[in-house]
């Protein structure tokens, strides 16, 4: 996994350590504008290239960022047989290696799950319950060992992607914000991404300055899977074919999104204080009035923001549905019966919304 490097230019070295020392920079620069350190770090390593990279780039920053000690983090989802063992032991002997370098505390958490029959069970999406018990766990770690912050090896790559996968799906605004630098996963505990920045060739270039190996997932070479797809077939069909930088420009675009929600949310916030009323038992009650003076995309994200709050079933609720609420609240449609058994009804002033 390592090339041979006295065969390499001396140009193409200096380019290799400027690259990784590109990656040491935003990795170090995103921590310290997130106010990252003085404690215990959780890192995610599934014994893949980003989230080595993360690990041994948090490695060298430990003692300059107090993160003390460092806890490298691995699920064994146990999807692959003897190849996620394989990964479990790699893992095992990374935290190790890294634990004799320099300064600092590494210890390493470990956990086997099968979670192909958990699935089953719960009669959900396979890649759902794996991303959810696998967050949940990393929760679990950080809250025993004091943590506040949980790293994960999400980069500039993994940002494209996602963009191209949800305008796949239809996506607006709010998903094209793609992935949060950083987000809460519970009270007093975040998750946060400092390589969002980074590429995916930067990181390669770095595991190879370092002299570093790691583990490949089969699985994400199964074009059977649409994320996989986007990886292999179509971004770079797009980076070759139309615009080389397209990884910048869709992360640039993620960026823009996230300002522009950030405003509009605001906005509909102020909308829902402005509309809601006393609720009449389970039902919630907004005055027509303001939503009439509202434009329409607005009184949308003003009823989901009252489904967030109120917990209510969202991943059915894409934009037709949110639509047809909007309908109701302009006295469109007189009632419409949604996802989740919600229901929405035109009351003359007001619209009641609420479980049917």
């Amino acid at each position: 996994m390592v090339m041979d490097r006295k065969s390499e230019c001396p140009q193409s070295l200096a380019e290799d350590s400027f690259r990784a020392a590109r990656l040491m920079g935003n990795v170090e620069s995103s921590c310290r504008r997130l106010g990252v350190g003085f404690g215990p770090m959780v890192v995610a390593v599934s014994g893949g290239p980003d989230s080595v990279a993360l690990a041994r780039a948090l490695k060298k920053l430990q003692a300059s960022l107090s993160l003390e000690p460092l806890i490298l983090a691995h699920l064994n989802h146990q999807l692959r047989g003897e190849e996620s063992d394989g990964d479990e032991l790699f893992v095992t002997e990374l935290a190790n290696a890294l634990g004799k370098l320099g300064d600092g505390q590494v210890r390493l958490a470990i956990h086997r799950v099968d979670m192909r029959s958990q699935a089953r069970r719960m009669k959900d999406n396979l890649e759902k319950v794996a991303r959810q018990a696998r967050y949940d766990w990393l929760a679990q770690v950080a809250r025993e060992a004091g943590a506040r912050w949980i790293a994960t090896g999400h980069t500039a790559n993994d940002q494209a992607e996602t963009i191209l996968h949800r305008l796949l799906r239809g996506a607006g605004l709010k998903g094209l914000r793609g992935i949060a630098e950083n987000r809460p996963l519970a009270q007093g505990l975040r998750v946060f991404r400092p390589m969002l920045d980074v590429t995916r060739s930067e990181v390669m270039k770095y595991l190879q300055t370092e002299g570093q190996s790691f583990r490949h997932d089969s699985s994400n070479f199964d074009r059977r899977l649409t994320r996989n797809r986007i990886r292999h077939e179509l971004l770079p069909y797009l980076e070759k074919g139309y615009n080389g930088n397209i990884v910048a420009v869709l992360c640039r675009l993620a960026k823009q999104a996230e300002e522009a929600y950030l405003r509009v949310k605001l906005n509909a916030k102020s909308l829902l204080e402005a509309a809601e009323r006393p609720r009449a038992g389970g039902l919630l009650i907004f005055n027509r009035q303001p939503l009439s003076q509202a434009s329409r995309a607005l009184v949308r994200e003003m009823f989901r923001l009252a489904w967030e709050r109120e917990g209510w079933p969202l991943a059915r609720m894409g934009f037709a549905e949110w639509d047809r609420l909007a309908a109701v609240a302009f006295g469109e449609v007189p009632a419409v019966d949604l996802p989740g058994r919600i229901r929405a009804v035109c009351r003359d002033r007001v619209v009641q919304v609420g479980p049917r």
